[in-house]
């Protein structure tokens, strides 16, 4: 996808992280190859609600975005520091360029998320602690997405979900969580969750497809950006992280009670979905519900 070099004037950068700490599959890691990081794949992989898996408090939704401090050298020099974040930054300058719009049609208050990268060891965000053993994952508590870009080298290797489009899946998916808690859906998602327990996994799922969905759909509007192989990239991509494939592949009992993103064929539907109409409307993974 040949998107436009970033400007910082449009995006909010910082990276953090540092002194410890290893990441799977990488150098100095502590965690192994094989099914340990594949279940970590399974359960943190594109935005899996942070207050589960990093012990975040209640009320994560609220609180106010992280101040920015990083001057925009510093940025240029943070997105600059390697292939992947600079493909990081560009999308995340094309996601706020493409959302940004919709929101003010629709009146409804946009403020740009926080991208920080994660350069190994731990970090403190809005709902926690966290590490790059985590995985990409977005906090609604300070409005930030958080990344350690050589989960792509692992993306990659042990999923077989290379390339730039696959990439960028990645960013336009945790960007998805971030309109989810624009709109106050997020809010009232995690409501339901606490007061129906039994339903939640099945609400955190239509979740994660929602997110999915939101990601075709900015590549659609961007249809003039794209190129030959990005669609494959993209589905192979949400075919590999799906709850049941990366259950077989870590030779688990596929178990549906315990999914929180949905199978790969959902996945690939919901992508699909939003690549092929370019309609946030047709995103409405909770339709069923309303009878």
């Amino acid at each position: 996808m040949r998107l436009n070099p970033f400007n910082t004037s449009n995006i909010r950068v910082r990276e953090g992280g540092g002194g410890g700490g290893g990441f799977p599959g990488g150098g100095g890691g502590k965690v192994g190859c094989g099914t340990i990081v594949i279940a970590i794949i399974a359960a943190l992989v594109f935005g899996v609600d942070p207050m589960q898996t990093i012990g975040a408090l209640g009320g994560a939704d609220g609180g106010a975005p992280i101040q920015q401090t990083t001057s925009a050298q510093d940025e240029t020099e943070i997105c600059n520091s390697n292939e992947y974040s600079r493909e990081a930054c560009n999308a995340l300058d094309s996601l706020n360029r493409t959302w940004q719009p919709e929101f003010q049609e629709a009146g409804i208050a946009f403020q740009d998320p926080l991208l920080t990268f994660i350069r190994g060891g731990r970090i403190d965000t809005g709902c926690g602690a966290a590490s790059s053993e985590m995985g990409p994952f977005y906090c609604p508590a300070d409005q930030g997405i958080y990344i350690d870009t050589r989960f792509y080298d692992q993306m990659e290797r042990q999923l077989g979900a290379g390339g730039d489009f696959a990439r960028y899946y990645v960013m336009a998916h945790e960007y998805g969580h971030h309109i989810q808690h624009l709109t106050g859906l997020a809010s009232q998602i995690r409501s339901a969750q606490a007061q129906d327990r039994r339903r939640a996994n099945d609400l955190q799922v239509r979740m994660e497809l929602q997110a999915d969905c939101y990601a075709g759909v900015w590549a659609a509007k961007n249809r003039n950006l794209i190129e030959p192989g990005d669609l494959q990239e993209g589905l192979r991509a949400a075919s590999a992280i799906g709850d049941d494939t990366l259950q077989r592949n870590a030779g688990q009992r596929i178990n549906p009670e315990s999914f929180t993103h949905g199978t790969s064929a959902q996945r690939m539907q919901w992508l699909r979905r939003g690549l092929e109409t370019g309609d946030e409307d047709q995103c409405d993974t909770f339709a069923d519900l309303r009878g």
